[in-house]
């Protein structure tokens, strides 16, 4: 059973009906601005995910002392 286009205009009117077309709207453009956003933090924690090349040092070997303010 699935739904032919012609239920589907009856859902979308009758959602049209109880909501509103200024209220729907508002919640697409809510809906677009939080995907939006989403995207943009993906895509920036992908950059930081990134290695760095030459900007970064490697630091190697181990710390055998530690040092106090009495040193």
């Amino acid at each position: 059973m699935g739904l032919s286009v012609t239920h589907l205009l009856v859902v979308l009117a009758i959602v049209v009906v109880v909501f509103g077309t200024k209220r729907l709207r508002n919640i697409g453009a809510d809906l677009g601005g939080a995907i939006k956003g989403f995207r943009n933090a993906i895509k920036e924690g992908e950059e930081d995910n990134k290695p760095a090349g030459d900007k970064s040092e490697a630091i190697e070997g181990e710390v055998t002392t530690k040092k106090t303010d009495k040193d």
